[in-house]
């Protein structure tokens, strides 16, 4: 236990630094929101792959996928790796860097504002992200409450306490900057430690090939026919019991980052071309590690089903008991390992927060208070705004999860939470962001569609799931729904609506225009023909 309390207190102590070490580049709004657009390639893989992966992926995700899907749960992950990193690199990572620096915007709704000449839209997208950012970020907190409660008998409550008190500390002396140092040690500490974790459970049931033997042996609750006849190994297949619910939770979990404003942020900052590349290889193979990790995990959640009381089919602890558990009874208490899993968990937490935080408060402060509410806001002013408003962040988030953690009648899961947030702002955001960096057509109106369409349907969701389609009723195929009908909505609309000025277009898209010098190995000179 001292070992653990010492690790611990290590790790808080580093992060802390880091903030005070960062704080010479959080003198002005660029530094403080952007980093100066001058990250690296390394920081910036980082910095996005520990944004997009969080304790809300390896505790709730990962337990509620892996008990629903078996093994099959592990084509998330893939797809995490494969479309929601490689595939946004290589489309939104060079255009979102060339355009965002040309139209001065630091934020997603600024983007909005200056692409197609909309104040209007500009503050809708800023609400957006205002109503839908708290649930996500209060659900960060619920990852750790068994697990830290397990490892160090502490109540959740204060466990919640601290990790936003040190996660605020960083993120408001440090800003950007800390955060992204802070994120590329907390992602080294989360690739050793899934892989380590993996090892350990797989070890605890005899080993891999044991472990597929043993799931394939475990029966389907809610007997999946085919042919007739109940399905037998349904769990250890290649596409699991439900192909088409999994389709949803992959396009969801793996798409949705296009559209999420703290994932796209992170190619504003890059530094350079050669960062681009880089990044794009080294964000993969993170999202592979540490996403197919986790899910490959949860899949063989059904193994400890003999310690999990079951209910109607499903763990009667919730789909958020499903991983702890499997830590517990594979780990000894005494680990060294176990330490390192909470390690692990704080890691992904405090990472994914303070992205979280430090978007909800520069589009605050830059989209909706700037020259609207407060007409004059010099420098200073800002960063003092922002700096305020981050802790306004943690707190309201941080007195949600208590709240939702200790009521009685509360029965929210950390991915239905996750889930509504996601849904909307990707649904919302998604297709008038990469139109707008691609298509010139695109129009304010197409926009405004896109985002009243997947708004509205997500509210719905949220307080009258019933009255849905079943398909529908959950909230991650309620979001990818959303997300696919935008990238109908929005070309649709922008045709059948008036052009957009020519000007404004020609504009923003000279940016694409601008001759540079390359090196040779990337294009012949013209002295070669």
């Amino acid at each position: 236990m001292l070992l653990r309390v010492i690790m611990v207190v290590l790790f808080f102590g580093i992060m802390v630094g880091i903030g005070l070490y960062c704080k010479k580049h959080s003198t002005n709004v660029d530094g403080f929101v952007l980093g100066g657009r001058s990250v690296g390639p390394w920081l910036t893989a980082f910095a996005y792959g520990t944004s997009y992966f969080s304790a809300v992926i390896f505790v709730g995700y990962a337990g509620q996928f892996g008990w629903k899907f078996g093994i099959a749960s592990t084509w998330i992950g893939l797809g995490n790796a494969f479309i929601g990193s490689l595939l946004a690199w290589v489309v939104l990572g060079r255009r979102t860097r060339i355009m965002t620096q040309h139209l001065s915007s630091a934020t997603m709704p600024e983007f909005f504002a200056r692409r197609f000449d909309s104040t209007a839209l500009k503050v809708a997208a800023a609400v957006i992200i205002f109503v839908f950012m708290i649930p996500y970020t209060a659900s960060l907190y619920n990852g750790l409450s068994r697990l830290f409660e397990m490892a160090f008998h502490i109540p959740y409550i204060w466990c919640v306490v601290v990790m936003a008190v040190l996660t605020g500390i960083y993120v408001i002396v440090g800003g950007y900057m800390a955060t992204a140092i802070n994120d590329f040690i907390q992602g080294l500490i989360m690739l050793v430690g899934i892989v380590a974790v993996i090892l350990a459970v797989l070890s605890s049931q005899g080993g891999f090939l044991a472990a597929l033997q043993g799931l394939s042996e475990v029966s389907d609750p809610d007997a999946v026919l085919v042919n007739g006849k109940v399905a037998q190994g349904i769990f250890n297949s290649f596409l699991g019991p439900k192909p088409m619910e999994l389709l949803g939770v992959v396009i969801l979990t793996s798409l949705g980052t296009w559209g999420l404003p703290q994932m796209v942020g992170k190619f504003y900052a890059i530094k350079s071309e050669g960062a681009i590349s880089k990044g794009t290889i080294i964000s993969t193979f993170f999202a592979v590690v540490v996403a197919g990790g986790c899910y490959f995990l949860g899949g063989f959640g059904r193994l400890f089903s003999n310690i999990l009381a079951t209910d109607g089919g499903n763990p009667a602890g919730g789909f958020d008991a499903v991983i702890p558990t499997m830590l517990e009874n594979a780990l000894k208490p005494e680990s060294f390992l176990l330490t390192v899993v909470i390690i692990l968990v704080l890691s992904a937490s405090m990472s994914t927060l303070s992205s979280l935080v430090l978007t909800s408060s520069s589009t605050m402060t830059l989209d909706l208070l700037k020259g609207r509410v407060i007409k004059d806001m010099g420098e200073k002013k800002q960063l003092g705004i922002m700096r305020i408003l981050i802790v306004v962040f943690i707190v309201i988030s941080a007195v949600i999860a208590i709240f939702q953690y200790t009521a009685p009648s509360s029965n929210n899961l950390i991915a239905q939470m996750m889930g509504v947030s996601w849904g909307a702002m990707a649904g919302a955001f998604l297709a008038p962001f990469l139109y707008g960096l691609y298509w010139k057509r695109t129009n304010k109106w197409g926009c405004w569609a896109s985002m009243l369409f997947s708004t509205v349907v997500m509210l719905a969701n949220m307080l009258a799931r019933s009255s849905f389609p079943t398909l529908l009723q959950s909230p991650i195929n309620a979001g990818a729904f959303c997300m696919l009908a935008g990238l109908i909505i929005v070309p649709v609309v922008s045709v059948l609506s008036k052009k957009p000025d020519a000007a404004l277009v020609e504009n923003a898209f000279a940016c694409y225009n601008k001759k540079v010098l390359v090196r040779q190995t990337e294009a012949l000179g013209d002295e070669n023909k």
